[in-house]
């Protein structure tokens, strides 16, 4: 059986995700840029799909929740260039 996203809710740094087995998972914001320095409204412009992601149309962000299970956040950015 699946894990899957049923809702969400934020504070001011992390993101908590219930899940359809019971949990609820805290992340940190910082993990996802995008989110971190979104508006709260914007946040809250979620949807979940029916594979159980985490999709923001506006803020052009998906999160698996295999990936947050895994601890990885936000695996688009590049570390920074080596001096």
């Amino acid at each position: 059986m699946s894990i899957l996203a049923e809702r969400l809710r934020f504070d001011d740094d992390t993101m908590w995700v219930e899940l359809t087995d019971g949990r609820t998972i805290g992340v940190p914001l910082a993990w996802f840029p995008r989110l971190l320095h979104a508006a709260p409204t914007q946040r809250m412009a979620y949807r979940i799909s029916k594979l159980g992601g985490l999709h923001w149309e506006d803020l052009d962000e998906d999160i698996s929740i295999e990936g947050l299970l895994a601890g990885r956040g936000d695996v688009t950015r590049q570390p920074p260039a080596a001096a």
